[in-house]
């Protein structure tokens, strides 16, 4: 095996928290924060790999392991003097000490269950404050002042008149829900936090650190950067790339924005239009499979599914995202006459993974187990596992001068890392654990031992705002559950849509675009999707593509003004408004807005089974059905991109522009008269526009 770089850089790879500065902080303090991160992700991985512990005291003590390291960081990194350090250190200690309560406490709380004690009603209480105020501190107060509503319903609701009124609930039962309880801040969104999310950031958090973002930068410069348009087209394709082992959008516009918004203005690109290009294919990896965002994880717990039928449901969806971001670059390239880059001064694709191979591996079985059925925790765990692997094994191959020598060694070391399948998780352990060892003697061993640590500590940092967000929805969901107020929505949504679907349709958008606005990708998802999802079930929409329409409109949010996340994380690079940057994501996100209307009306294009009386399904099969609502779609968004650039191979004319609008319009349409119609006057638009460029016509 070639060898592979290992990054040395501190924060490679580092999630974007808001309000929060990287790292850990400076001398004994920063130490010890840095070292809880690492004890975070140890016991996580303990957990994983050999779930000894009940599923209540996991979630407890990630709850615990979350408030610690959270508030230790914010007295580290935000306490301007030692007073206030010392209050944040004692809020993580009292945090902690909520979930040591419930793992020691374990039978006895479940035995006192609705006749708790005030100790354990104090527990509660605090746990719940303590969850409060660090997602405020994490995440901003939108997402805070949205949980304190749902928990004040409950508590005042039974005042409000008419169908919004409840029975009323004492805050002792209140306390018990949320505080103690699995319908509450222990739900199922902390539980995916705790079993599948943190395993997947501390995953990406390795490859990152073991050099795949360099290796992804070299495909994606040497496979597209001599295109047209070369700079943005690098900017979409390393997106997509790191969206296979990041899955969130922000930490994407962060991470490679850096080095592509600065590279696609010097090659020409507006500010804003290269903004918009980083924002809008950073937050397409939250779609981008085999390793979706977060929300995908959420997802498949939430419907009971195997997480490959949710990658596979995403598949086409994604790859048409991208597809129209390549085709806007190329159309606003040529509208601009911007060439790509220089081909004589590009890596070779080819050399780049010839020389990085090894890190395909992890990924690659990461992708093999999941398709295969295996749990998603158990998938992430190996894959972790063989990172770890990889990253040892290299340190020590390079102490091996023969060649032969080290292809016996990586042979030997593939066999043992792979006999994990028959033989079970132990065996992977005892390869790892004589690794380690091995690491403490060999020259350049340690360095590695110290890319290990670290990446486990990063991992658990990168951690805090998914689970933070997991943690304070959990009081949305309880409300939900113990007031019974989703039925109120599901109702209405049900009446307009036995007489209209599409209205229910852009009902239930305009919630998650709303409430995109002010809260993240998963709460966005959660909340939406308790409510809708069963109302667009009851519709008739397919369960799976329900939920992923409200997923991908939760994304949208992050790139639809006026407060577009994702714009504005890319505006500090791109030296422009988040405002314009965010109009500019919009138009290129087209693909995003209109593919889960379309899979609606067509489920076949997440691969779900056609709705009966299809057509073209009854009549032709399956496949037939499948290709026709990807040409259909497929078309529709690349003529949009000419209506919105006013280019295809020459400047358009405004006749066209509108001719181009209104095919792309009816061939959306749930109709085959009108997906005829569309494609007649599709060809139409181009033909005449391709023969008026071939006589040199000017246009008007």
């Amino acid at each position: 095996m070639s060898q592979i770089t290992l990054s040395d850089d501190t924060h490679s790879g580092e999630e974007h928290i808001e309000g929060l500065p990287p790292g850990f902080g400076t001398g004994l303090p920063g130490k010890v924060a840095f070292w809880i991160a690492f004890t975070f992700s140890l016991f996580q991985l303990w957990v994983a790999a050999y779930g000894t512990l009940a599923s209540q005291i996991v979630r407890a003590m990630h709850v615990g392991f979350l408030l610690l390291l959270g508030f230790v960081l914010l007295g580290n990194l935000m306490a301007k003097t030692s007073v206030g350090r010392g209050t944040y250190w004692l809020m993580g200690a009292l945090g902690f000490g909520t979930g040591l309560y419930n793992w020691v406490f374990y039978k006895d709380i479940i035995l006192r269950s609705n006749f708790l004690t005030p100790v354990d009603l104090t527990v509660g209480a605090l746990m719940i404050g303590l969850v409060f105020w660090l997602a405020k501190r994490l995440m901003g107060w939108p997402l805070a002042i949205i949980a304190g509503a749902f928990l004040a319903y409950c508590a005042f609701g039974q005042h409000l008149p008419g169908i919004f009124g409840h029975r009323g609930y004492d805050w002792p039962m209140l306390i018990e829900h949320f505080g103690f309880g699995t319908e509450g801040i222990y739900g199922s969104p902390i539980y995916v936090s705790s079993a599948y999310i943190f395993i997947f950031v501390v995953f990406a958090a390795f490859l990152e650190r073991a050099g795949m973002l360099d290796l992804f930068n070299d495909v994606a410069l040497g496979l597209v950067g001599h295109w047209r348009g070369g700079a943005a087209q690098v900017c979409t394709l390393s997106s997509a790339l790191m969206g296979t082992i990041s899955g969130s959008g922000v930490a994407n516009v962060v991470a490679s924005g850096q080095f592509t918004i600065p590279l696609m203005k010097k090659f020409g690109f507006r500010a804003s239009f290269a903004g918009g290009i980083e924002a809008t294919s950073s937050m397409g990896g939250q779609i981008m499979p085999p390793i979706m965002g977060a929300v995908a994880f959420i997802m498949a717990e939430t419907l009971n599914v195997p997480y490959g039928d949710v990658v596979r449901a995403a598949i086409v969806p994604a790859m048409m995202y991208f597809g129209v971001c390549f085709w806007t670059v190329y159309l606003e390239s040529g509208k601009h006459n911007l060439l790509g880059l220089p081909k004589d001064q590009l890596p070779s694709p080819w050399q780049a993974v010839k020389q990085q191979w090894g890190l395909l591996i992890p990924l690659g079985a990461l992708v093999y187990l999941l398709f295969a059925d295996y749990t998603p925790i158990f998938a992430g765990s190996m894959g972790l596992a063989l990172v770890v692997v990889l990253i040892l094994g290299t340190a020590i191959a390079a102490n091996f001068g023969p060649y032969v020598f080290r292809v016996v060694f990586w042979v030997a070391l593939g066999l043992a890392s792979a006999a994990f399948l028959k033989y079970g998780v132990n065996l992977l352990m005892i390869v790892i654990g004589l690794l380690l060892v091995a690491c403490v003697w060999v020259k350049g061993g340690r360095e590695a031992l110290v890319i290990v640590r670290d990446s486990l500590a990063q991992g658990a940092r990168n951690a805090l705002p998914v689970a933070a967000a997991c943690a304070i929805v959990g009081i949305v969901i309880g409300t939900l559950t113990l007031t019974g107020i989703a039925s109120t929505f599901i109702g209405a949504v049900i009446r307009i849509g036995e007489d209209n679907l599409f209205l229910s349709l852009v009902l239930v958008m305009i919630t998650c675009l709303v409430l995109g606005m002010g809260i993240p990708t998963i709460p966005n998802y959660i909340i939406t999707s308790s409510l809708a999802g069963p109302a667009l079930e009851q519709l008739g929409v397919p369960l799976l593509v329900s939920h992923m329409f409200v997923f991908y409109f939760g994304i949208m949010a992050d790139l639809t003004p006026p407060v577009a996340l994702a714009c504005f994380a890319a505006a500090p690079m791109a030296k422009v408004s988040g405002l314009r940057i965010s109009i500019d994501a919009t138009k290129l996100a087209i693909a995003g807005f209109i593919m889960p209307f379309i899979a609606v009306y067509s489920p076949v294009l997440m691969l779900q089974d056609p709705y009966p009386g299809s057509y073209v399904a009854e009549t032709f099969g399956y496949w037939a059905e499948f290709l026709w609502v990807v040409a259909q779609a497929g078309s529709a968004v690349a003529l949009w991109g000419v209506a919105v650039v006013g280019y295809l191979v020459a400047p358009a004319a405004w006749w066209e522009r509108l001719g181009a609008l209104a095919a792309g319009i009816l061939l959306v349409m749930p109709d085959v008269v009108a997906d005829l119609a569309g494609f007649a006057l599709a060809a139409a638009v181009v033909g005449q526009h391709l023969l008026r460029h071939r006589r040199g016509a000017v246009p008007a």
